[in-house]
C-alpha cells in the first residue's frame, strides 16, 4: 500500500470538515503528573460517532459508487461510521457483529438505521459471515482497513502534529490497523522524526507476535475490555507498513487498560473505551523510558457501556 501525500490527506480533511470539526489535542497537567513526562491526548472520542473511524468513513464514501446497500463487520466503532455515512448517502446498511458484543455500540448501530446481524465469536467471524452474505444478497463490503480509510482517519495525526508539532512519540492503537498507518501516513507526510509505537492488547496479540516474527501470525484473542483491538487475523497491508516505520509495539493487559481508563476519568473526565484507553496504559508501562519527553496518545474512541464502566471505575477505587 502507498501511504497517502499531504496534499491527499488535506483534502481528505476538507471532506471530514464538511460533517464535523477537527477534535481537540490537550495537554492534561494531571495527566503529565501521573507520568512523570509531558503527556498530550487526540480526543477521536469527540466525533459523532464517538470514535476515529467516521473520518474514514466520510472519505470511502465520498468515492463509492451509488449502490442499493452495503455490509460491514465489526466491533462497534466501524460499524456505526458505516451506517452514519449509509444513511447520509441514502443507502442501507447491514452490520455484522460478533455474539456478545458491546450492548450500546450495538444500540447505537441500529439508531443510526443499521440492520443488526449477530454472527460467530468474534470479529474474523463475523467478517466472514458479511462477506458471504454480501454475495448472497448482492450487498457492497465497506472493507474495515483500505487505503482510504487510512487517508481519512490520517487527518486526526495531522491536525495532532500540527498543534504540536516537537511530540517525541506517539502511541497509538492497533485494531486491524488503520489508525496507525494513518498516524504514519501523517507524520511521513509531514517530514517529522515523530516515533510511532503501536498498542496492542496483550490478550489479543496478533500484531505484537506478528511484528517480532515479521511474518503473519494468528493469534487467540482473550481480552474481555479492549473490543476496539481485539484482532485475531491482521492486515497484510497493515503488517508492511508496520514493520517499515513503526518503532515498537506494545502489549497492556486489560488491568492496565483498566486503570487507564480509570486514570482517564479522574484526571480528565473523559470517558475512554478500552482501545482508547490503551495508548495511555502503554505510556504508563514504559514511562521510565520517556522522561524529558514530549509523548501523546491518541484517546481513540470512548463507546464504553455503562455497566462495564462502572465496574471498571469500582474496581480502580477499591485500590
Amino acid at each position: 500500500m502507498n501511504l497517502p501525500t499531504l496534499a491527499e490527506i488535506e483534502t481528505a480533511a476538507e471532506t471530514v470538515y464538511r460533517a464535523m470539526p477537527p477534535t481537540p489535542q490537550y495537554r492534561w497537567p494531571l495527566l503529565c503528573e501521573h507520568t512523570g513526562t509531558d503527556v498530550w491526548l487526540k480526543h477521536e472520542n469527540h466525533t459523532p460517532v464517538g470514535a476515529f473511524k467516521l473520518r474514514g468513513g466520510l472519505v470511502y464514501f465520498s468515492q463509492l459508487r451509488k449502490t442499493n446497500g452495503v455490509i460491514a463487520a465489526t466491533r462497534g466503532n466501524h460499524g456505526q461510521s458505516v451506517a452514519l455515512c449509509a444513511r447520509q448517502y441514502g443507502m442501507s446498511a447491514t452490520i455484522v457483529v460478533p455474539h456478545g458484543n458491546s450492548v450500546e455500540k450495538n444500540a447505537a448501530m441500529r439508531a443510526l438505521g443499521a440492520e443488526l446481524i449477530e454472527h460467530g465469536e468474534d470479529f474474523q467471524a463475523a467478517r466472514l459471515h458479511a462477506e458471504s452474505l454480501a454475495e448472497e444478497k448482492g450487498l457492497f463490503m465497506v472493507p474495515s482497513f483500505h487505503p482510504l480509510l487510512v487517508t481519512g482517519v490520517a487527518s486526526a495525526s495531522l491536525e495532532l502534529f500540527r498543534a504540536a508539532p516537537e511530540i517525541d512519540t506517539l502511541y497509538v492503537p492497533i485494531g486491524l490497523g488503520s489508525g496507525v498507518c494513518a498516524a504514519i501516513a501523517a507524520r511521513n507526510a509531514l517530514g517529522l522524526s515523530t516515533e510511532i509505537v503501536g498498542v496492542v492488547s496483550s490478550q489479543a496479540p496478533a500484531y505484537s507476535k506478528s511484528f517480532k516474527e515479521r511474518k503473519a501470525v494468528d493469534a487467540e484473542v482473550t481480552t474481555q475490555l479492549s473490543d476496539g483491538m481485539a484482532c485475531r487475523t491482521p492486515e497484510p497491508e497493515a503488517l508492511e507498513l508496520l514493520w517499515r516505520y513503526v518503532d515498537r509495539i506494545v502489549e497492556v493487559t486489560d488491568d492496565e487498560v483498566a486503570q487507564a481508563i480509570a486514570i482517564l476519568f479522574q484526571c480528565t473526565h473523559n470517558c475512554a473505551e478500552g482501545a482508547g484507553a490503551a495508548p495511555f496504559a502503554a505510556i504508563r508501562k514504559e514511562r521510565a523510558r520517556l522522561a524529558g519527553r514530549k509523548v501523546a496518545a491518541v484517546l481513540s474512541g470512548g463507546n464504553i457501556d455503562r455497566e462495564v464502566f462502572a465496574r471498571v471505575l469500582a474496581r480502580h477505587e477499591s485500590r
